[in-house]
């Protein structure tokens, strides 16, 4: 394990919490727990919080980030918020193709516009790709080569370097620390990605992609994941509404 590895440790808030006051008060124990951190943090709240994220200066290993974004800059879209709309408010990342947003329609064909548009304002996408299901055959294997190969059809190999991918595997989302990918499996998945980008970019391009894990993290398989797994990091949902867990997280990826 590279000791000087940045592990990219981001907090998928989902549609929580309730109210801005509490969204404020778990963000500000975040921002405390992330001074002086290597690992990048990134805390992704709904739209409407976006705002009271900045009570003052933010530690350097934190940003913030947005759960999604259209493709187009202006326009009557109602409902949507653009990438210019987002640089404006400060946010630096945005997650794309989350799979409870493709469980609503999105398809990769979407997800792709959506990344170029992110890059043509400075943005920076996490795109999650991630199976369904895991067959015995291994299927799914060539599902997620037809994943990368249409959302990657539009990005130059000049971008790459402003793109994390996400896989989270569908099946893994939202149960028990029982349920999260294990990471020797975790590691296939991994070496998949690289050689797929490395054959579209390059190899130096292609293995210098971050990719990380989602799918029920907790502090208990965070180390097992980020180790054996060899991921660039983690998204998490649950526990990122948990400042004390999340907290427990960044430490061990910082101590890696």
């Amino acid at each position: 394990m590279n000791k000087d590895k940045k592990y990219y440790i981001i907090g998928n808030w989902k549609m929580n919490p309730e109210n801005k006051k509490d969204a404020k008060k778990i963000f500000g124990e975040i921002k405390k727990a992330s001074q002086r951190r290597r690992s990048k943090i990134i805390i992704c709240p709904p739209f409407v919080y976006l705002n009271a994220m900045y009570t003052g200066r933010l530690p350097k290993s934190l940003s913030i980030g947005a759960q999604n974004c259209f493709w187009k800059e202006r326009g009557s879209f109602t409902g949507e918020i653009s990438p210019t709309q987002l640089v404006d408010m400060k946010v630096e990342y945005v997650i794309l193709g989350h799979s409870e947003r493709r469980t609503l329609g999105e398809d990769d064909g979407l997800v792709s516009k959506k990344i170029k548009a992110l890059l043509s304002n400075g943005l920076r996408p996490i795109v999650c790709v991630g199976e369904s299901e895991r067959d015995g055959d291994g299927r799914y294997l060539n599902f997620l080569e037809s994943q990368l190969d249409t959302v990657f059809s539009d990005v130059v190999s000049a971008e790459l370097d402003r793109v994390v991918i996400a896989y989270e595997p569908v099946w893994a989302i939202g149960k028990n620390e029982d349920d999260a990918i294990t990471g020797h499996s975790l590691y296939e998945i991994v070496i998949l990605i690289k050689r797929f980008l490395s054959r579209k970019y390059g190899k130096e391009r292609g293995f210098s992609v971050p990719i990380i894990y989602g799918g029920s993290v907790s502090p208990s398989n965070a180390e097992g994941i980020l180790g054996e797994g060899n991921a660039d990091g983690l998204l998490i949902g649950r526990e990122s509404l948990d400042p004390k867990s999340f907290s427990k997280i960044i430490e061990l990826a910082d101590n890696l």
